[in-house]
């Protein structure tokens, strides 16, 4: 692996070796490793979250390589460089017409894809639900056991190179229409409520306490969590600017593979 990254850091520093067939092999070879999983653009080591830039270096290089080429699906058609994904049987994944995944993402077995999307760079694990519409950005990852509802977008990222992507732990629900985007960080057994917009600067912030505690980008494992405001100074007038609170936690009686709207239910607040 050591050789195959220093090939595509060179690459990346000088474009000319993109002519040459051992670099053009490299590139392809990075990206059938994150189609099978074998390599990912972001992993968990211990408790914390390393983003590798040499893959997505690997992900931006193969564009330049691609021609354009035309795609048919029975009466569908596609005109695009990257191929779709394939061998869903074998691969144990449920997918609904019209899911489109492209090669280059990886679906673990188990996975289920309602009409939905899913770009190439991201990792979905196993038994995650991808429900309708949702679509799952570049180089996101997506833990075990996730429910990601209908109509949710998950942002993409590749550049800059060592942006972290939007990372969903184990677990995890997303509720309707909610957007995650700019490497935003949902931690294990989270609960997002329906419409909940999660960006860099948006404030999260936790009411359970006497006092309120503030995160940016990260969402707590287990905390519950629902779409707010607080009023903002401008120079026309206060307004109301959006944010996301913490109104509590998942009881650790809340079983996994339970609704969004029982897992709110406790807090007396519609999915």
């Amino acid at each position: 692996m050591t050789d195959l990254r220093n090939q595509i850091e060179s690459a990346w520093d000088n474009r000319e070796l993109l002519g040459k067939s051992e670099t053009v092999e490299a590139v392809r070879e990075v990206i059938e490793k994150l189609d099978k999983g074998l390599v990912r653009v972001a992993e968990p080591v211990g408790d914390k979250w390393q983003v590798n830039e040499w893959v997505k270096k690997a992900v931006i290089l193969y564009f330049p390589i691609q021609q354009m080429e035309t795609i048919e699906v029975g009466p569908l058609e596609f005109h695009d460089k990257i191929a779709l994904k394939k061998d869903y049987k074998e691969l144990g994944v449920r997918v609904v017409p019209h899911a489109v995944a492209r090669y280059g993402a990886y679906l673990a077995s188990g996975v289920i894809m309602m009409p939905s999307y899913v770009n190439i760079g991201a990792y979905v694990d196993s038994h995650t639900m991808v429900d309708t519409w949702t679509t799952v950005g570049s180089c996101a990852q997506i833990g075990k056991n996730v429910h990601l509802s209908g109509g949710v977008g998950i942002g993409g990222v590749l550049e800059p190179v060592q942006a972290a992507p939007v990372i969903v732990e184990d677990n995890a629900f997303i509720g309707s229409r909610c957007i995650v985007v700019e490497g935003c960080h949902v931690g294990k057994e989270a609960v997002l409520g329906a419409n909940v917009v999660l960006t860099g600067s948006t404030k999260i912030i936790d009411v359970t306490g006497s006092e309120p505690k503030e995160y940016r980008g990260y969402v707590p494992p287990r905390s519950v969590v629902i779409p707010g405001s607080y009023t903002k100074k401008f120079p026309a007038g206060d307004y109301q600017v959006p944010v996301a609170l913490i109104i509590g936690t998942r009881k650790e009686s809340t079983n996994k593979k339970t609704s969004l709207n029982d897992a709110l239910r406790d807090y007396d607040v519609s999915a």
